[in-house]
């Protein structure tokens, strides 16, 4: 892999990408779906489904902490925990779901993960740019 096209190093492309893609939109209408049948208040998660974006701010101060933000944002680790969490303390449950929704969301949409090289380098390949 180290003959790859720099743009391609570290992205999933082709079929992977589609995949992965398409988990993306599974996790969204899953969450969705179970936002849903908890009786979620659609009004909270309208205001609270762009919240993990807010990380994009520090893209104009430092490139590297908004990196680690909009990755720890954006890295289904955090709302998975508060998901568990959400088991013994369903209060919380509907945010995790939001959270994950977001995710979803955005990885349907083919905005991965970030690299510290660039905004637009992710793990899913290489904002607008034609996956192939």
């Amino acid at each position: 892999m180290t003959n790859a096209p720099e743009e391609f190093r570290g992205a999933a492309r082709g079929g992977v990408r589609t995949l992965l893609r398409l988990e993306g939109l599974a996790v969204l209408l899953g969450s969705v779906f179970f936002f849903k049948v908890r009786h979620g208040n659609w009004g909270i998660f309208a205001l609270l489904f762009f919240a993990p974006d807010l990380s994009f701010v520090l893209y104009a101060i430092d490139r590297k902490l908004a990196t680690a933000s909009y990755n720890a944002a954006h890295s289904y680790l955090l709302p998975v925990a508060l998901l568990c969490v959400g088991v013994l303390h369903p209060a919380v449950m509907p945010y995790a779901l939001i959270w994950t929704a977001h995710i979803g969301f955005d990885r349907a949409l083919g905005y991965g993960l970030k690299y510290k090289t660039g905004f637009g380098d992710t793990h899913l390949g290489k904002l607008g740019k034609i996956a192939t």
